[in-house]
């Protein structure tokens, strides 16, 4: 379930009272998920980004109407289904014979391709996107919210808003939905065996998945022992959607609505920004640049919008120019307040090189047990920050941040501030050895603040499977002495360090890198353990405030050829 932050409410009384920066926020914070709801609904149609930009101009140009500040995101849910609805109807008619003169008709662009393309999905979770294809339109409608839903970004209220009906209805409708999608992954799963008689049955079927030929292959799956045996070890739906993160915003689409957002006026007097916002979408929103669309994303971290570029797969990584998160001093109060019971955070300033400065790398990330599931994490202390930039060789984003996927990936991670480092290990590829992540050129220091993102990667999901393995796969060992890996490790900076992805042909590894503020820290480990939405367990606080906090394994000051073998005790407490 969505928990609201506490600051969010604050942030729209001040974005309806006109504070340029607070309106810059809300578009920033919420475009993602706008991006996601229609583009799921919308099966990821080229329109997307024209309903997605229409209905953010909606909601800047609506602000000052809004009278409950509380019901923000319900109302915002509401206009974007709205503007999905209306595009349907628009289109009705027209739709399939231009998509198929103008070519846009493509089964590989569609949302559940792109999916599984940026989110690196695979097994189940492959499957689970696959599936929504097979739904119609209506149905479409309601997994996009309920998809959200389930990941924790709505809570039911707003998914009711979203479909124009009670919760109970609501509730009625989700789970419809659920039995059609369960029954497209059987049929998804059937069709990757050989059976002859489900290939007789789809004799005539063109290729494209349907609401109808679901039924039709379905009738076929549910009667057929061997077929029924090929979906017997799915794992719920929705135990599955949970782990799986906002698709990135496509980078044309957020440069003119953060444009709009910055320019815009609300109108708490005549002809504000109800006239002059509107006019604003039209031009800036209107001119949808190309070519940074095409080849971009955007991250949404640290407080500020970063347009990353992402380099396809299929070509060879590049030089990155450095990408920023910064936090504004206008918008501080309100993106740094925790969305849980706030702990009594000490306010440090950068510690001093007198008394404890010398205490800095005595103490380094080894082996822990892992805490009780239950037990709230320890306050964590606020530390001074400022901006992060990441610049250096990468492939492409996942779950919003630059993905270091294979070996010689790196990433320089420049200033002060928080960072994460969020792993991946793709058991279903490759098991074997853990290549550990090194850290080299350290100037300055580095720390290793908090562990979470609800789970530890040895925590069971499914009786003898981890994020690390299961019995069929085999699974991922970690080097004698490594400390067990979160699924969100949690980092300071104050300097440089280059982070580098040393995959060497054992277990398939990769991670993403995201800066990201103290608030958003204390967020994640603090939420609440939910087994609906896969959060096995509080986070933990590894920071202590000052320098005896623990520094991370393979960190080293010098710069050696292979980043590989960098020791697994870290050396850095001299030459500061």
């Amino acid at each position: 379930m969505y928990a609201r932050p506490t600051y969010e409410v604050e942030t729209v009384r001040a974005a309806r009272a006109g504070d340029r920066g607070a309106i810059d926020e809300l578009v920033r914070s919420h475009l993602p998920l706008v991006y996601n709801i229609a583009g799921r609904a919308m099966n990821g149609h080229p329109d997307v980004d024209d309903v997605v930009q229409e209905t953010m101009a909606r909601v800047v140009a609506g602000l000052a109407g809004l009278r409950d500040p509380e019901s923000f995101r319900s109302w915002l849910v509401a206009i974007a289904m709205n503007q999905v609805r209306e595009w349907r109807r628009a289109t009705v008619t027209t739709l399939s014979a231009l998509d198929e003169a103008l070519g846009l008709a493509d089964p590989g662009s569609d949302f559940a391709a792109v999916t599984i393309t940026r989110l690196g999905l695979s097994g189940q979770r492959r499957e689970t996107a696959e599936a929504a294809r097979w739904l119609d339109a209506d149905d479409r409608e309601v997994l996009a919210l309920w998809w959200l839903e389930i990941a924790g970004e709505l809570a039911r209220a707003e998914l009711a808003a979203g479909l124009g009906t009670s919760e109970q209805h609501a509730a009625v409708r989700v789970q419809r939905v659920k039995r059609r999608l369960e029954s497209a992954r059987s049929v998804v799963r059937a069709l990757t065996a050989t059976c002859p008689e489900l290939a007789a049955a789809a004799a005539s079927w063109d290729g494209a998945p349907s609401d109808l030929w679901r039924k039709r292959l379905f009738r076929h799956v549910r009667e057929c022992p061997a077929c029924t045996d090929q979906a017997s070890d799915l794992v719920p739906a929705d135990r599955l959607m949970a782990g799986i993160g906002l698709v990135a915003v496509p980078a044309g689409t957020a440069i003119g609505l953060l444009e709009l957002a910055r320019t815009a006026v609300v109108p708490v007097v005549k002809g504000g920004l109800l006239a002059k916002g509107k006019a604003a979408a039209g031009t800036l929103l209107a001119a949808k640049p190309v070519a940074v669309a095409a080849a971009g994303a955007t991250m949404i971290a640290g407080g500020a919008v970063v347009v990353q570029t992402i380099t396809p797969e299929d070509v060879a990584p590049r030089r990155a120019a450095p990408v920023i998160a910064t936090s504004s001093p206008a918008t501080a109060p309100r993106t740094t307040g925790p969305p849980t019971p706030e702990p009594k955070a000490r306010s440090l300033a950068t510690p001093t090189r007198t008394g404890q400065a010398s205490q800095y790398g005595r103490t380094v990330d080894t082996v822990d047990q892992p805490p009780p599931r239950n037990r709230p994490p320890a306050p964590l202390p606020r530390r001074r920050a400022g901006q992060v930039a990441l610049a250096g060789e990468y492939g492409h984003a996942r779950h919003g941040g630059p993905g270091l996927t294979k070996r010689g990936h790196y990433l320089t991670i420049t200033g002060r501030g928080y960072f994460l480092v969020r792993l991946g290990v793709l058991y279903r590829n490759r098991t074997g050895p853990f290549p550990p992540v090194t850290w080299t050129g350290l100037k300055g220091k580095v720390f290793h603040v908090a562990s979470g993102g609800g789970r530890r990667l040895d925590d069971e999901q499914a009786p003898g499977v981890t994020w690390m393995g299961s019995p069929e796969t085999g699974y991922v060992r970690l080097p004698s002495g490594h400390q067990q890996i979160w699924q969100n490790e949690f980092y300071y900076i104050d300097g440089n360090v280059t982070l580098h992805n040393n995959d060497s042909g054992g277990a398939d590894v990769d991670f993403t890198v995201m800066p990201k503020t103290w608030a958003d820290v204390w967020a994640d480990i603090s939420a609440k353990p939910d087994q609906a939405r896969v959060i096995l367990r509080y986070g933990l606080t590894r920071d202590t405030g000052d320098d005896r906090a623990p520094v991370p394994q393979y960190v080293t000051r010098r710069t050696p050829a292979d980043p590989a073998l960098v020791p697994q005790q870290s050396e850095v407490s001299t030459n500061q």
